[in-house]
């Protein structure tokens, strides 16, 4: 009548999951829906861009890994363009 660790308590399964548990879809990223970053379209850059200028990371954004890149080289030309700002020097 000892007590019952972790592995053998109702419902445990070995390696920490249930066998009932289901992933949900993830979501899919904005601009693979229609939306397009375009280096001219500085409303829709800055949506993913931080306060103080730097471009947010995937985590942040919800972006796959080739709109990121797409994203980055889009913020880059358009800060080259004087349409965005730099990243500021934090001082």
């Amino acid at each position: 009548m000892g007590r019952k660790n972790k592995r053998e308590r109702k419902g445990a399964v070995q390696g920490g999951r249930r066998k009932d548990s289901r992933r949900s879809k993830p979501k899919p990223c904005q601009l693979c829906a229609g939306a397009v970053a375009d280096w001219k379209d500085t409303s829709t850059l800055r949506k993913y861009m931080s306060d103080k200028g730097r471009i947010r990371g995937r985590s942040m954004t919800g972006l796959c890994p080739s709109d990121q890149r797409k994203l980055a080289t889009a913020v880059k030309n358009a800060r080259e363009m004087a349409l965005l700002p730099y990243v500021g020097n934090g001082r």
